[in-house]
């Protein structure tokens, strides 16, 4: 699934006004950095625990984005307008870093560029960061069929949705699974993470000084599940797993 129409997957990309912050938040949580290049002129990381790849922007950035790699781009936009994708920014030429975007039904930001902007560290999988396994990248919606229809097109597959223990469904791919929630709960996109031992580790992040949120569900126990905001606002939803 690496040659789906937008490319191979490379980063959840967020603005972070304070890098610095952000990466000690991220590294407290026994994330690593990932090596990166000189694409953009202003402060940048990247964390990850070898699955989650989440890019650090010190400059304003539509944000967040699901950042993809589509080598020859702007050949391989034409092939997009025609299959329908509208793109809203786009900045192309022989000097500069060719990138373009576009949205997905729920406003969500996609963005398209020409080549990697870092290189990702060999880790073994999983990880073990002190938020678990990272499970898939949450998406508000209150309509999942046109969302859902919407990234098949782009390579995705669908599963069954689920109600317990929130509705969702489960959108997957080699290199990042989406989430799609259909929960009031829920005013913007998660990090969603699971352990069988989430209660224990709920407790080891308390012990290193970061505060736990209810931002979730009514239906999830606020005992063993939680939520964790970082410093540039970015939500990690920590769920216990059932199975």
């Amino acid at each position: 699934m690496d040659h789906t129409p937008v490319g191979r997957f490379l980063e959840i990309s967020v603005h972070a006004p304070d890098v610095r912050a952000s990466l000690a938040f991220y590294e407290s949580l026994g994330f690593e950095q990932a090596k990166v290049g000189e694409a953009w002129a202003y402060p940048y990381a990247v964390i990850t625990d070898g699955r989650l790849f989440l890019g650090l922007h010190g400059e304003p950035i539509r944000s967040p984005a699901l950042t993809f790699v589509l080598p020859h781009l702007r050949r391989a936009m034409e092939e997009l307008e025609a299959s329908g994708i509208a793109f809203d920014e786009q900045q192309l030429g022989d000097d500069v870093f060719n990138q373009a975007t576009f949205t997905d039904p729920t406003g969500h930001c996609v963005r398209l560029l020409e080549a990697r902007t870092f290189s990702p560290p060999h880790i073994e999988i999983p990880a073990g960061t002190t938020c678990g396994y990272f499970l898939e990248y949450g998406i508000p919606t209150r309509d999942t069929a046109p969302v859902r229809a919407f990234w098949e097109s782009l390579g995705f597959v669908g599963m069954d949705e689920h109600s317990d223990p929130f509705p969702r469904l489960e959108m997957t791919s080699d290199h990042l699974d989406l989430g799609l929630y259909r929960s009031r709960a829920f005013r913007q996109p998660v990090l969603t993470f699971e352990a069988e031992d989430m209660r224990e580790r709920l407790a080891r992040v308390k012990e290193r000084g970061h505060a736990l949120s209810d931002e979730m569900p009514d239906t999830l126990d606020d005992t063993i599940n939680a939520v964790l905001v970082a410093p540039e606002g970015t939500r990690l939803l920590l769920l216990h797993a059932t199975e």
